[in-house]
């Protein structure tokens, strides 16, 4: 089987484009996505995303489209679209079906299709394949191949980039998976690892967020118990992190497009086959709730010092799902602000890197310009951007009125010096 492919990349969001960047240095590159802003972005050299600048990505070999006719020209699909959860917490495939009946309408004998996104262990086999084969009337494993490697992309982390960290493969036939791992080798500084089987790779994928997921809730849960302890959870951590074997950690909101979703995924799969997964559904649960958790605490503090919270005015910094990066996909600092509605406070939010339009459409919240922020009762810092960092507490009293209260959730605020007016709350 030949390695010399013809690269196609399907969804040029945070996953795809540093795939597609990272192969367009090397030959030419078919990038597909729906978005014809994200394409017209694209091709003046603008990521929206913030992953690259303008001359990371100018002259790099790569046709932008969104016609489907364009991807036929390629032999070897990478698929990365966004697998979301619905409002039932239940996988959400929408987007891969209608990436694998596109895929599927163009395939060729002897192509080669590689699913990056998320999904449950058998997905790609039992899901993606049977549309494959609808849809462009070949047969898989006979005239085309299906192969999965998950993506390990991590927003805005500039070490642990496309080409740097360890990729696992997998393929269809042994033969299949030697030809992925020579294709993705070839722009991969770091290891390739061969999966078994599909279903291993695919089940690699969900438990490494899983187990962070896990490690996470409990974190959470220490930090609700030591809360009613007058403990302070960092400070526990601190000690607790002397141990050479002590796992670093931290309690937070957890959200994103990984994280927050891909134990569902694994949890789907194993309601369907009759196990009810209790661990993991409890560690989503801790951490489902600890945004209505930092409400509580926040409202119950307030009322101690004399602010009713009705009418109150409450400003929440940060609203994406993760430091400098504008990505709002599944942030759960918008649970915070739903149980803060539910108090009929006067909510301020701000956000330096999100973009307001944005915001706008996806949570019909106004974004409120940093110099325009009024003095308020309560701030809560949800979102460790670099802007917030660089905070100090006589700019931090301009933004309290009174005896306000100061909830640092990611704890990145300095202990010292804080004024006697300010009641500074943490994880």
């Amino acid at each position: 089987m030949k390695v010399d492919r013809k690269i196609c990349v399907i969804g040029l969001g945070y996953v795809g484009f540093p795939v597609a960047v990272s192969f367009a240095k090397k030959q030419h590159v078919i990038g597909f996505d729906i978005s014809e802003k994200r394409l017209n972005e694209l091709k003046q050299n603008i990521d929206s995303t913030n992953e690259y600048k303008a001359e990371d990505i100018q002259g790099l070999d790569i046709l932008y489209t969104s016609n489907p006719a364009d991807i036929k020209a390629a032999d070897f699909y990478i698929v990365t679209v966004p697998t979301p959860i619905n409002e039932a917490k239940q996988p959400d495939l929408t987007p891969l079906k209608s990436a694998s009946e596109l895929v599927g309408s163009q395939l060729n004998k002897g192509d080669i299709v590689v699913f990056e996104s998320t999904v449950y262990p058998g997905a790609t086999e039992e899901y993606c394949a049977p549309i494959l084969e609808e849809y462009s009337g070949l047969g898989c494993g006979t005239d085309f191949f299906i192969a999965y490697s998950p993506e390990r992309i991590n927003p805005g982390d500039k070490k642990h980039s496309f080409t740097e960290i360890n990729k696992v493969v997998s393929g269809q036939t042994p033969e299949v998976c030697d030809t992925v791992a020579a294709v993705y080798q070839s722009v991969i500084n770091a290891d390739i690892h061969k999966a078994s089987s599909i279903k291993v790779a695919e089940a690699a994928k969900v438990i490494e967020n899983t187990q962070r997921d896990l490690n996470i809730a409990l974190m959470n849960e220490l930090a609700v118990i030591f809360e009613k302890m007058d403990i302070d959870t960092l400070d526990v951590l601190e000690a607790a992190g002397t141990k050479w074997n002590f796992l670093p950690f931290r309690p937070g909101l957890v959200g994103g497009h990984c994280i927050g979703v891909d134990p569902y995924y694994l949890t789907h799969k194993a309601a369907i086959l009759g196990h009810n997964p209790r661990v993991i559904l409890s560690g989503r649960s801790i951490n489902d709730e600890m945004g209505r958790f930092i409400v509580n605490r926040t409202i119950k503090e307030m009322n101690k010092r004399g602010h009713g919270s009705r009418d109150s005015v409450v400003t929440i910094l940060g609203l994406t799902f993760k430091e400098d990066v504008p990505d709002l996909r599944n942030s759960r600092v918008v649970d915070i602000i739903d149980e803060l509605k539910s108090f009929d406070v006067d909510l301020q939010v701000h956000d330096p890197v999100a973009y307001p339009d944005e915001i706008q459409a996806e949570f019909n919240i106004h974004v409120t310009n940093f110099n325009d922020i009024r003095p308020a009762n309560a701030l809560i810092l949800a979102v460790a951007h670099e802007q917030y960092k660089q905070l100090s507490w006589p700019e931090i009293s301009k933004l309290i009125d009174g005896n306000g209260v100061v909830f640092d959730v990611k704890g990145i605020l300095p202990r010292e010096n804080i004024p006697k007016n300010i009641r500074l709350l943490r994880l």
